[in-house]
């Protein structure tokens, strides 16, 4: 195998990385069930849409360690708006309406406000990363 085509060694820092994303995924869904909990209309509904978006941000963290935060935000929101775009096809109502985890997941209907609400949470996704001291 050339030195090139070798995986990485798991290090101390990529470790530490993925630990923090999973506690940070367990934070956003519980942040999710609080703000699903005690309020309600449309601040439950868009805080609902962003909290979406960085819990795919951790995902993808905890996927990609090392990803620069841009790419991890960008991600999460290209893949937070294919489902909202995938709605206008009616499989996400369909799949749905027989699976609470695909509803919580794919959602059923299409609403245009939540594309904005999805750049939202990729933002402050992007901006916690940046804090934390993930690189450029």
């Amino acid at each position: 195998m050339r030195p090139s085509a070798r995986p990485r060694a798991l290090t101390a820092h990529t470790l530490g990385v993925r630990a923090a994303a999973a506690a940070a995924a367990a934070v956003t869904v519980a942040a999710g069930l609080a703000v699903r909990a005690g309020a309600d209309g449309a601040f439950a509904k868009y805080a609902g849409s962003a909290l979406y978006t960085v819990l795919l941000c951790t995902l993808v963290t905890l996927c990609a360690p090392r990803a620069r935060p841009a790419v991890v935000a960008s991600t999460a929101l290209g893949l937070s708006w294919a489902v909202e775009f995938a709605q206008l096809t009616g499989v996400p109502a369909q799949l749905s309406a027989h699976s609470t985890a695909a509803r919580l997941v794919l959602g059923s209907t299409f609403n245009a406000p939540d594309l904005f609400w999805y750049a939202v949470g990729a933002a402050c996704a992007w901006a916690l990363l940046r804090a934390a001291g993930q690189p450029r």
